[in-house]
């Protein structure tokens, strides 16, 4: 991973001040804390209620890729390419590599006549398998269109196309693409430029940026904005594919899915590897941004339902969609419950 700026080995710029967030219990006794930080942010970008520290810059992984499409869905000529709303879904996805994923990842790369050896997002077995504890077939392999950033990466291609540079270096940090990016990115949270966001290679292979709890959460509450100066209808146009199609931005058995439904349209759940988990809700014009320190998803998932709890957000409805991730039970090798992953974090 590289870094804006460096440190000499051992020693980091800063360290988060996370605190426990989460407990694993065993006999009803505490076996391991879980450290974290939740922030959440209305549209005018004021702090309204938070947990640890929002302040300092965690990666936002995968998070991040509502604002890594707004450069394309924003650019004057982006009606040309015709894309439907499933597919401007897929752009946000971290998808679980499905048909229906994959066939439209080759949609869009079709508009530019492109197919998929365009992508460099390299490949993997879909996250299908794992999210329905699956295993993959033996001996298939699979291509780029089934990665879970398939989508991001044909927008990313698409946009080159529009800005008509350089298709085989899409992912270099001084690109166009990556350059525009930045700046959307850096608009979106709140933060003075993109030169100043530290940042490394996503799994993916593509630039990502860290950025303050407090800046991811500002950018989702931006997103449910009507329109803005700067980035026109694009961040409401993303923001309602993502709410009419979750399955396109994850698909079955995934915590995305299950948190987007729970809300009814309302919201948007945008998840990031290493346990980053973002929400937005247009009707309270809000985004939350949250981290687990350990990358936990598990531990992740039971402080955000938590969160979403003290913050009034569900019903009777909601509030039993969401039990299977709220409360999660550790079992013996015999099935025998023996200890359970709790919260522990009070918003202030």
């Amino acid at each position: 991973m590289s870094f804006s700026s460096s440190a000499p080995i051992g020693q980091h710029p800063s360290l988060p001040k996370h605190v426990p967030f989460a407990v694993t219990t065993r006999g009803g006794n505490v076996e391991n804390v879980h450290f974290g930080s939740l922030a959440v942010v209305d549209r005018s970008g004021a702090l309204i209620a938070h947990v640890g520290d929002v302040e300092t810059p965690v990666f936002t992984r995968s998070a991040l890729k509502p604002l890594q499409a707004l450069p394309l869905v924003s650019h004057p000529r982006f009606a040309e390419l015709g894309l439907v709303t499933p597919q401007l879904a897929l752009l946000c996805a971290s998808h679980n590599g499905e048909e229906k994923h994959a066939e439209a990842a080759r949609e869009m790369l079709a508009r530019a006549r492109l197919g998929e050896a365009a992508l460099q997002c390299g490949s993997h077995a879909p996250y299908w398998y794992q999210a329905n504890d699956k295993r993959p077939e033996e001996g298939r392999r699979w291509n780029s269109l089934y990665h879970n950033c398939s989508g991001k990466h044909s927008g990313m291609l698409l946009y080159a196309t529009l800005l008509g540079a350089d298709l085989e270096n899409y992912l270099e940090f001084d690109h166009p693409v990556q350059r525009d990016i930045r700046t959307a990115v850096a608009y979106g949270c709140g933060l003075r430029d993109g030169a100043s966001m530290p940042w490394g290679t996503d799994g993916c292979s593509a630039p990502n940026y860290a950025v303050p709890l407090a800046g991811l959460a500002r950018a989702f509450a931006w997103l449910t904005s009507p329109t803005d100066s700067r980035f026109g209808d694009a961040p409401a146009t993303l923001f309602n594919a993502m709410a009419k199609h979750p399955d396109m931005v994850s698909g079955d058995g995934r915590n995305d899915l299950a948190l987007s439904r729970a809300g009814r349209g309302d919201w948007i759940a945008k998840v990031g590897a290493d346990g980053v988990q973002t929400i937005a809700s247009h009707h309270r014009g809000i985004g939350i941004a949250a981290k687990v320190s350990d990358g936990n998803q598990k531990a992740l998932m039971v402080a955000v339902c938590a969160a979403l709890e003290q913050l009034d957000m569900l019903d009777d409805a909601s509030r039993q969609e969401l039990a299977v991730w709220a409360q999660v039970p550790i079992r013996s090798i015999r099935g025998v419950e023996v200890g359970r992953i709790e919260p522990h974090l009070h918003l202030h």
